[in-house]
């Protein structure tokens, strides 16, 4: 063979070879947003991934309309003689409108999302607290489709990225330890159902949800089938947890993580009642199980009968001694039973522990760690999981408490928004301050408080569509409400409770509505009344 034709042959060679190596990459699709990843693909496909639309969508760019238009949109609240308290709840709406941003063209997001206003990025654990809030306002803007950013990221083996950069691109490799959670996306899933009653939205999450969850079983579990994060992946960096010679933010410290474990008997939860609403739930019946095992570890493993409290689990069996805001997403869970959950909750009562000037303490105040100005997890008092403690009591029937750290939580965010003019990433547990370095502007899921929090917990007005109820615990002795109130598909709803002499008395509550509904009304020293409505006009309980 010829020089010439040698090096022909080596040239033609090169050339199929690298349209070879191209054509693999384009298979494999080694990709995340703009950016080639620099390993092979290893990925075991998921079958509930190839259900998944949102990977195909096509990206919706929806502009909002002004916040004087939103204004004759959102839910209008009444409190007579609290004007202030009327101004923060629509100053939080007017930041969250100015913080919808729209899909980046070639990120793979499929939806206008909320920002989170932290750094431009998407992050499953706060957006997931921040449709909370965001669900009251869908009638003026589809914020729920933020979350559908996270489904449309989904690797094939039903991996989400925790962060998501806004050109599409993960910031963590997906066996990085801090990679992804919490996994909250069932809950918000659920509680927006539970106020809309979209079905639909149901059957097209259902696939990219599965998915997820058996990623974090296959993914995220020692061989005792406990799960395990790490600091970023519980969303509280520095909480004081793993042992010496680990790294609080960046490790596994070989625990079994509690609020992991507590998540996800609430994500197996979550997942069964939406399996159910779409008769789905054959599919996944294996989360009952799991939901047995947990409770069960949980209680023999977890549970400490000296102290009455919850804690992770080192890698020898024994149990940490840290007791922090992670065991109270056992309030979310149906795990502990009557006698220790009692003892659980005596802790937020405990002056020396939870019961500080701000409620609730992200750790316990005679940790050593303990920050009077909170500095991060090492006490500060944050929104989400402040919104965790305050529904999961309600709904396990502490009532009273749950009253309380509600108004306690809501009085020092207003105080603080006063003092400050505006609302703060997380709060001070010793005074009514900011939390130390706290972003301002914060509308993030600080709106939980001033929206979500004040509808349902200082307003008193909660709801469920699922079953056509809504329940309104009237403890104001002023008159108040709320106007334009969104009540399943089409429902506009406005209620008005006269102003009392006394809790006791019994309220007067006026309704306008366009659609029949139960209404539930909650007074005094647990006196209360049901009463089908089937038209605008006063209420007789």
């Amino acid at each position: 063979m010829t020089p010439e034709a040698m090096t022909i042959r080596k040239i033609a060679a090169a050339v199929s070879l690298s349209a070879l190596l191209c054509a693999s990459a384009g298979a494999q699709d080694l990709r995340s947003g703009p950016y080639e990843l620099p390993y092979k693909n290893t990925y075991v496909k998921n079958i509930f991934v190839s259900e998944n639309t949102f990977r195909t969508d096509k990206p919706k760019n929806i502009s909002p309309k002004s916040f004087s238009e939103a204004k004759k949109i959102l839910p209008s609240p009444i409190w007579k003689g609290h004007d202030k308290e009327i101004e923060m709840y629509w100053q939080a709406w007017e930041i969250a409108v100015g913080n919808i941003r729209q899909p980046q063209e070639g990120s793979g997001f499929v939806s206008p999302y909320l920002d989170v206003a932290y750094n431009g990025n998407i992050f499953m654990w706060d957006d997931s607290f921040m449709m909370m809030f965001a669900r009251y306002g869908f009638r003026f803007f589809p914020f729920q489709g933020t979350l559908d950013n996270f489904y449309a990221k989904q690797h094939p083996d039903g991996f989400i990225c925790r962060e998501i950069r806004s050109d599409g691109s993960d910031c963590f490799e997906r066996y990085d330890p801090t990679s992804t959670g919490p996994n909250l996306l069932p809950w918000a899933e659920l509680l927006y159902y539970r106020q809309y009653g979209d079905i639909d939205r149901l059957h097209k999450i259902f696939p990219a949800l599965s998915a997820y969850a058996q990623w974090w079983k296959l993914n995220r579990t020692w061989k005792d089938g406990t799960y395990w994060s790490s600091g970023w992946g519980t969303g509280m960096d520095n909480l004081p947890r793993v042992p010496d010679g680990y790294n609080q933010i960046f490790s596994n410290g070989h625990l079994s993580w509690l609020d992991t474990n507590l998540q996800q008997y609430l994500v197996d939860w979550a997942m069964m009642q939406i399996g159910f609403y779409i008769e789905r739930w054959q599919e996944i019946e294996d989360m009952e199980e799991e939901m047995k095992f947990l409770s069960k570890w949980i209680n023999e493993n977890m549970w400490d009968e000296e102290t009455g409290f919850l804690y992770d689990v080192y890698a020898d069996g024994s149990r940490a001694d840290v007791k922090s805001i992670a065991a109270f997403w056992a309030l979310k869970t149906d795990i502990l039973p009557k006698d220790r959950l009692d003892r659980l909750v005596a802790h937020l009562e405990n002056e020396g522990e939870f019961a500080r000037h701000h409620m609730v303490p992200s750790l316990s105040a005679d940790h050593k760690k303990y920050n009077p100005e909170g500095r991060y997890w090492q006490g500060g008092v944050w929104p989400g999981t402040s919104y965790m403690v305050i529904s999961g009591l309600w709904e396990k029937g502490y009532q009273d408490l749950s009253r309380k750290i509600a108004r306690n939580h809501y009085d020092n965010v207003f105080q603080v928004w006063k003092d400050t003019g505006t609302f703060w990433e997380y709060y001070a547990p010793e005074s009514s301050a900011p939390g130390f370095m706290a972003r301002d502007k914060f509308v993030g899921w600080t709106g939980l408080v001033p929206i979500a929090e004040f509808i349902e917990y200082i307003l008193g007005i909660k709801s469920d569509y699922s079953k056509n109820t809504i329940e309104w615990d009237v403890e104001n002795l002023e008159e108040h409400g709320i106007d334009r109130y969104p009540f399943g598909p089409k429902g506009v709803v406005s209620l008005k409770v006269g102003a009392r002499k006394s809790p006791g008395e019994k309220p007067s509550v006026t309704v306008s509505t366009n659609i029949p509904f139960d209404l539930k009304v909650i007074w005094g020293n647990g006196e209360q009344g049901t009463v089908h409505v089937e038209k605008s006009g006063k209420v007789n309980l």
